[in-house]
């Protein structure tokens, strides 16, 4: 059976987001993940709850001595910032949603947030409501940031979503589609991670034992 290209590509961005969760850097890195949901409230209305998690993958694990070197002294104050791996100055705009198919009814298409430190995340949710039959493809979020050691500002995109069949008479095998999606979609995100995280775990053993045996011939 083919597979649709639609979900070839959301299952591509899906592990693009999964590997990224796996990285560290030692200054802010900044991943984010948008999801749509469709419901049905009436004949001729379709709601669409719009949630973006984002995430700050930056490394926060620091030495005294590497977080004297990162640090800087404020010179009135002569005091010690220490802002190694935040962002600072964070801004979401999901803007994407088209006035004449969408009509907003709970929060906004924006939000920031002053700090955004390693480790940690932060969400942002709204609600539109649509009374016209399309087939909507949305663009990812975008994301911007500051960093203390670049002027210059940041962006990141979130991951996109699968198109939207606004008010669509779905048929049998589209129901079973997403009712499998809904049951194990969590499921097989399990299994990738796990299979991605045993993969990073031996690739350093094998890379080394390879080493070893050039050694020894």
């Amino acid at each position: 059976m083919a597979i649709p290209m639609d979900s070839m590509i959301f299952a591509l961005s899906l592990l693009f987001f999964i590997s990224a969760a796996f990285s560290i850097s030692e200054s802010p890195f900044i991943v984010a993940h948008k999801k749509a949901t469709l419901t049905n409230l009436q004949s001729g209305i379709d709601r669409v709850s719009v949630s973006i998690d984002v995430y700050n993958r930056g490394s926060a694990g620091k030495t005294t001595k590497e977080i004297a070197r990162s640090s800087c002294v404020v010179p009135e104050t002569g005091a010690f910032y220490v802002a190694i791996s935040s962002a600072f100055d964070v801004s979401l705009t999901d803007n994407s949603w088209g006035h004449e198919v969408f009509d907003i009814v709970s929060g906004n298409y924006t939000k920031t947030w002053e700090r955004l430190d390693a480790g940690s995340h932060v969400s942002h949710s709204f609600e539109l409501m649509s009374q016209k039959k399309t087939r909507y493809f949305g663009a990812p979020a975008v994301i911007t940031f500051r960093v203390p050691t670049n002027a210059k500002l940041q962006e990141a995109y979130s991951t996109p979503i699968l198109p939207l069949d606004i008010l669509a008479d779905k048929t049998a095998g589209q129901k079973f589609e997403w009712r499998f999606v809904t049951q194990y979609g969590s499921l097989i995100s399990v299994i990738c991670i796990v299979t991605l995280s045993g993969h990073l775990i031996t690739s350093p053993s094998k890379s080394s034992d390879g080493k070893g045996n050039k050694k020894r011939q």
